[in-house]
């Protein structure tokens, strides 16, 4: 077990590191808070939710690392994650299932955390990464991980959201409907859907959800 304490801060480089701690949960976010202002070698910044996040992130005042709880609705938020990460940040995301945390994986996350992550492990995780160094979670990769992404024809795959999507699409909903069943936005339910023909080779999604039944990467 990590000790989160001086020995670990003195370890990753034994200098104060500015952190920002971004959630739309106001019971989660004065938590984290709490506990991220109790440890060393951390200078906690003012909180803030996902809709201020990136004005403060790209304001005067440059945070070493990033805290990101994503909470039960992510969606666009994932989407925000990276901006960030495109801009070189460091960034710590805590995730509620494996699906977010695959999402925010591909957004660029430094570490994937899951919310119920002990204090030892988060602490661990904000230095490393204000450090530059990825901490590797196992949590969300047990042998029952829903929606594993499934090998296709032409030897690539569905990831975890596009399956999610495909399902959708199955059952003859819209994009706009399938964006707001997954808490995403719409723009990016077509960048799936793009994705998902071209992978299964289909030219409508008709035709896309028949090939997925064939090939048993949906329930009909």
């Amino acid at each position: 077990m990590i000790e989160p304490g001086p020995s670990l801060g003195n370890t990753l480089g034994g200098t104060l590191k500015r952190v920002l701690l971004i959630s739309s949960d106001p019971l989660s976010r004065a938590g984290l808070a709490s506990l991220l202002d109790s440890l060393p070698f951390i200078d906690l910044m003012n909180p803030v939710d996902p809709e201020a996040a990136l004005s403060v992130v790209f304001g005067p005042t440059r945070p070493d690392a990033i805290v990101w709880d994503l909470g039960w609705a992510p969606g666009g938020e994932v989407e925000s994650v990276r901006e960030l990460t495109d801009a070189g940040l460091a960034v710590v995301v805590l995730a509620t299932d494996a699906l977010q945390a695959a999402d925010a994986r591909r957004a660029g996350a430094s570490v994937v955390l899951p919310r119920s992550a002990s204090g030892e492990a988060l602490y661990a995780a904000v230095l490393g990464a204000a450090a530059g160094l990825g901490v590797r979670d196992l949590s969300f990769e047990s042998e029952d991980q829903p929606l594993r992404a499934e090998p296709l024809e032409g030897g690539e795959s569905l990831t975890p959201r596009e399956s999610e999507v495909l399902q959708l699409v199955a059952e003859g909903l819209p994009n706009k409907t399938i964006a707001l069943r997954l808490g995403i936005r719409e723009t990016t339910v077509k960048f799936h859907v793009n994705s998902i023909l071209a992978k299964l080779g289909a030219q409508s999604r008709t035709e896309a959800a028949t090939r997925a039944a064939r090939l048993g990467l949906i329930l009909l």
